[in-house]
């Protein structure tokens, strides 16, 4: 974690202006009123509904009355593009997304529209073609372009070089969440066709995503017995697993290494034993199979069993061999094993992880705390040397591995604010003017595609000048995302702003709250955008469900209440703070609790909590939380709160103390939406 002495003045405002020899600090922007609708407005609204809907005819007319120099007015040519991507021939949808690239250069959409146009190039196998565009793309990481290039290196391989080429497809569609698309489907045909990939080993991988749509197909290319057993298996694996309990032939060893990764889905404790009852059947790599599904669903499940089904399953637990999620199947090996206090476990399995994998901050970080238990010499120095590889990043692992180093948090030091000539030229920016006017017609979305793609490659003075433009414009969620990317210049008060201070500390105070750790939340709620509205229709700073804020202003006597209110600013403190305060109590005023029942409901942590067998440190906690997005959540949360502090404080800070122990509790019940 980055140090330093000095605290930067005027927290949660705007640049500092120099008077004589005072610091004036002058208020951070507010967000702007919203323009008034206007009609070009009006015919681009139009246009996108027509474009959900499938109405061509609807968009073209749309693209026939909008004027040419409205922002978004290429959006309608791209839309209309995308329409033709499947319908035209090639020659002519060539033809017209060539135009279009030569039109509008070095843009998002541009490279937007070369992806999309790149997937029906790869679907009518036009290798040359493809290699040669896909060179161009800027933002490539799609699966299925993956999938297609690794078809196209395939295609082209010489005969000297298949094996290898065929190994590696094998190893992406295995790491491939959605393995089913079009372009990965295209590529595990190919090897199934040409014998590089067996048929039992893509129906697992098909069944350990949860494809079961796609494994039904692909279940009919075996023979007619098989296919029927596999199908029965895919329907009710325990009562095909019942009647072959006791003797397998080659092909149901494969047949029951499906049922039981099937049924370890839904339930860990039966899959284990008919894994055990067949235990002496299997391979070595199938145990790691088998045993590796198992406790990987056991410890999402925080099953108390999980170490010792990862254990059955030796060394070749999350192997290239493994199930499809292997890397998942490691990371909550260590996850179990960090719960367990297996700390030899945690050790081995983070050693087997790929280098890749190993080298995200959150495995160096428990690996390094393993490394120091071991008393063998030179242990404690690697883990030291690992430790100080994290220590400067400015996140969760950076901060606790800096404390294991003996340096608490604290504010980095005071950096110039940008000058006005620093941040005029993004004023003038086409692509920030099109995220602006995304932002103003409440498309969040794709104003940041738009935001995003003008930010690559800037170096740390440019980007926090852009963070400050976007101060300017009162998208305070920008100029803290903007901030975030500089590398060495950390100015604090682009990343953690303070807005609305003179309003959220007395209701803070009142409702008996650390008021660090409320703009720890609502940083990450909403950076700040006090009108956002979330898909699941959470709304305002603190995000706030309709439901919940009737209830919250029903206990707290707020006698005015009313939907409409939700989103002002002082309503949505008040509402949001009383509720964290409500689940804070209900689960024995633990932060680490609270914050996680905030994002998750109070009823999960709870749950989770009543799994425990044994006091654990909060990091742990928070680390086999089974949610990502709960887990991400309370970990930045909880960061956020000690940086504030920091901040407000001007003292050092601890993380670990914040995060605390949590011991186990039975998980009750509880009242609290």
């Amino acid at each position: 974690m980055l140090v330093g002495l000095l605290r930067r003045a005027c927290v949660g405002f705007g640049p500092v202006v120099v008077a004589g020899l005072m610091l004036v600090c002058t208020p951070a922007a507010a967000a702007p009123p919203k323009p008034l609708p206007n009609a070009a407005d009006d015919v681009f609204l139009a246009a996108r509904d027509a474009v959900r809907t499938g109405d061509r005819e609807r968009l073209a007319a749309a693209a026939a009355k909008l004027p040419a120099d409205y922002p978004l007015t290429p959006y309608l040519a791209f839309w209309q593009l995308q329409t033709r991507l499947k319908v035209d021939d090639a020659a002519s949808i060539d033809n017209a997304v060539a135009a279009f690239l030569e039109r509008h250069p070095n843009t998002y959409l541009a490279d937007r529209l070369r992806l999309e146009w790149l997937l029906t190039v790869g679907a009518r196998a036009d290798w040359a073609r493809f290699e040669k565009e896909r060179m161009k793309l800027i933002w490539g990481d799609d699966s299925q372009i993956r999938c297609y290039a690794q078809l196209a290196k395939l295609h082209g391989a010489a005969e000297a070089q298949r094996l290898e080429v065929a190994r590696e497809a094998r190893r992406l569609l295995a790491g491939t969440r959605d393995s089913a698309s079009e372009g990965c489907a295209a590529l595990a045909d190919t090897l199934m066709t040409s014998g590089q990939l067996a048929i039992w080993d893509r129906v697992r991988a098909l069944v350990e995503q949860n494809q079961l749509a796609t494994a039904r197909r692909i279940i009919v290319q075996l023979p007619k017995e098989d296919a029927a057993q596999a199908a029965q298996i895919l329907d009710r694996p325990a009562v095909w697993l019942a009647a072959h309990e006791r003797r397998l032939t080659e092909v149901q060893r494969e047949l029951a290494i499906v049922a039981i990764v099937r049924l370890a889905r839904d339930d860990v404790a039966q899959a284990a034993k008919f894994a055990q009852a067949l235990h002496l059947h299997f391979t070595t790599e199938q145990r790691g199979i088998v045993w590796g599904r198992i406790g990987h669903m056991a410890a999402l499940k925080h099953d108390a069993q999980a170490v010792e089904y990862y254990k059955r399953g030796g060394e070749r637990v999350g192997t290239e061999h493994d199930a499809a999620r292997s890397t998942e199947v490691l990371e909550w090996q260590v996850r179990a094993a960090l719960r367990a206090g297996d700390w030899n476990m945690v050790r081995a399995a983070i050693e087997r992880m790929p280098p890749e994998l190993r080298a995200d901050p959150a495995w160096m970080y428990w690996h390094a705390r393993a490394l120091k238990l071991d008393p063998a010499e030179g242990a404690a120095a690697l883990a030291e040397a690992q430790l100080k590889r994290i220590a400067s990043s400015f996140d969760f692992y950076g901060a606790l591995a800096a404390e294991e180093l003996g340096q608490p948090i604290a504010a980095p030091p005071r950096v110039p604010a940008p000058s006005a000539d620093a941040v005029a030229p993004f004023a003038s920016n086409a692509g920030l003017a099109r995220a602006l006017k995304f932002y103003e017609l409440g498309m969040r979305v794709e104003g940041h595609r738009e935001w995003n793609w003008q930010l690559r490659g800037l170096p740390d003075a440019q980007l926090q000048a852009a963070a400050e433009f976007a101060r300017s414009k009162g998208v305070l969620d920008r100029m803290i995302s903007t901030s975030d990317r500089t590398r060495e210049l950390i100015d604090i008060t682009q990343r953690y702003p303070a807005p609305h201070r003179e309003q959220l500390a007395p209701i803070a105070k009142s409702a008996g709250l650390d008021e660090n750790w409320v703009y720890g939340l609502i940083r990450q709620e909403s950076r700040f955008i006090p009108d956002i509205k979330s898909s699941a229709g959470a709304m305002g700073l603190m995000q706030v469900m309709p439901a919940t804020a009737r209830y919250v202003a029903k206990r707290i006597g707020m006698s005015d209440f009313a939907p409409a209110k939700i989103t002002d600013v002082d309503v949505n403190l008040k509402l949001g703070v009383n509720y964290l305060r409500l689940v804070y109590d209900d689960l024995d005023t633990h932060p680490v609790l609270a914050t996680a029942a905030y994002n998750a409901g109070p009823g999960r942590p709870r749950a989770w909590r009543s799994t425990l067998t044994r006091p654990v440190e909060g990091a742990i906690f928070a680390e086999t939380i089974p949610f990502n997005e709960t887990r991400d959540y309370v970990k930045r949360v909880m960061t956020n709160a000690a940086i504030y502090a920091a901040q407000f404080d001007s003292a050092p800070q601890s993380l670990k103390a914040r995060l605390g122990t949590i011991a186990p509790k039975s998980a009750g019940t509880t009242e609290l939406p």
